[in-house]
């Protein structure tokens, strides 16, 4: 998990502009919109802008980022746990 790239997208983009960012990896290979690179990949790519989708919801909601951030990994954890 790149925390860094995660942060970046979160900051740089809504979360309904990092959902376009999926949808175009999923049907294009790579996201189209500008400053949405992400290294990886497709499913990589995908993983990254989920997770800084998420981040950047959590901080709409009224998270800081470094809460929103720890958040994410509790949620990986609780689901990685689950397995």
């Amino acid at each position: 998990m790149n925390i860094k790239e995660i942060k970046e997208l979160a900051k740089k983009f809504t979360p309904q502009q990092l959902e376009l960012c999926i949808d175009q990896t999923l049907k294009l290979g790579k996201p189209e919109l500008e400053g949405c690179e992400v290294s990886g990949d497709v499913m990589e790519v995908i993983n990254t802008l989920a997770k800084a989708q998420t981040v950047r919801e959590l901080m709409e909601q009224g998270m800081s980022e470094i809460e929103a951030i720890r958040e994410l990994a509790r949620r990986i954890r609780k689901i990685q746990g689950a397995e």
